[in-house]
């Protein structure tokens, strides 16, 4: 089979096996573009039944470019908690922002102009032109990476730039008519590319999928030569680094002192108790005394420890060693830090806090 024919054999069996057995998804139930990008935005690195009730919960509050645009951060990274990545939060706010004041509130259609809003890559760029407006554009996330290496056999690293230009290029001749495809449908790319990222998701999953029931399988060059288990190419991970965190839940009175995180870098925006990586040959209790004194500007006694945390980011992992402490001197001053307050434990749940923060609070408000 060559691959024109093998490009054909796709997009005719791709389309009438998603019509019978698309995932059920609140964004696909809908045609705003808005809805379609806030989805896309929450789907990147994320699950999609992680992302359900968080989308719904995001679209009851801010149904709208204009009720995005108009809200303060807070409000949005609230909603976001839990879900992670809270850059992608921070960004689609000022991309509403910019869409509301220059673009008349309307999402733009194209992949360039997309490209120029803040949060929104290539393959964004190309699910929103195709699913929300229809444009001959294609994807390229890690379901789709899967199904392309094997149906083509394309045993390089799909990481590599060269490898990944033979992927996009073959992605866009997918979603390219021309090639002879049955399908007079309308958004035929949209749907095309909600195929394969099913198919990649439910099907041609990375171990051990399931061939005798795909609907490619006769055209899929790596199940011909037995090897769908080795494609794509498996890539040796460095290390994860580990840190160790000491953070300080500080007393005074019946109050704690809570920072927000500057509005660049890891978990912007969020609030957090304050505190910090540990030197080398540090104790915890040193290392939170200064992260405390370089952060506020004050000093505070370590009493006791309340709990430790593990948890784990895309890049790194931490162990969160959490201390009760007791304000001792210094009017607090955001040093290392955008804000900071006092805050009386029931009224932390009104903060965005990092997900290893809340085992934390529920330490500090339950006894745990």
């Amino acid at each position: 089979m060559r691959q024109e024919e093998r490009l054909k054999a796709v997009q005719d069996a791709l389309i009438p096996w998603f019509n019978r057995h698309r995932r059920d998804m609140p964004w696909r139930r809908t045609r705003d573009p808005y809805a379609i990008w806030v989805s896309e935005i929450m789907l990147q690195q994320t699950q999609v039944e992680t992302v359900k009730p968080y989308f719904l919960r995001f679209m009851k509050r801010f149904p709208t470019v204009r009720a995005l645009a108009k809200a303060p951060i807070g409000p949005v990274l609230k909603l976001w908690e839990g879900l992670g990545y809270y850059s992608r939060a921070r960004n689609m706010r000022e991309a509403a922002k910019k869409i509301f004041s220059e673009l008349g509130g309307l999402l733009p259609k194209t992949v360039p102009e997309l490209l120029a809003l803040p949060g929104i890559g290539r393959y964004t760029a190309g699910a929103i032109a195709s699913i929300a407006f229809g444009q001959d554009e294609p994807v390229l996330d890690g379901n789709v990476t899967r199904v392309l290496c094997r149906v083509f056999r394309i045993r390089e690293n799909p990481k590599n730039a060269a490898t990944q230009e033979k992927l996009w290029l073959l992605a866009r001749r997918l979603v390219t008519r021309s090639t002879g495809c049955k399908q007079p449908v309308p958004h035929f790319a949209g749907l095309l590319n909600q195929a394969l990222m099913d198919l990649g998701a439910t099907v041609c999953i990375p171990r051990n999928p399931s061939c005798l029931i795909c609907p490619i399988n006769a055209a899929c060059l790596a199940r011909l030569h037995n090897e769908q288990n080795e494609i794509p190419l498996k890539i040796k991970r460095k290390p994860v680094p580990h840190y160790d965190i000491a953070a300080g839940i500080v007393w005074k009175g019946a109050r704690i002192l809570i920072d927000q995180r500057k509005p660049e870098g890891l978990l912007g925006g969020l609030w957090e108790f304050p505190g910090g990586k540990r030197r080398a040959n540090e104790s915890l209790k040193a290392a939170l005394v200064r992260e405390v004194r370089e952060e506020l500007a004050i000093k505070a006694k370590v009493l006791r420890p309340l709990i430790t945390v593990r948890h784990a980011y895309s890049h790194f992992r931490i162990t969160l060693h959490a201390f009760e402490c007791r304000y001792v001197s210094g009017a607090p001053r955001a040093l290392g830090c955008a804000d900071w307050k006092w805050v009386r434990p029931a009224d932390l749940g009104r903060y965005a806090f990092p997900a290893a923060n809340h085992k934390i609070i529920a330490a500090l408000t339950h006894g745990e």
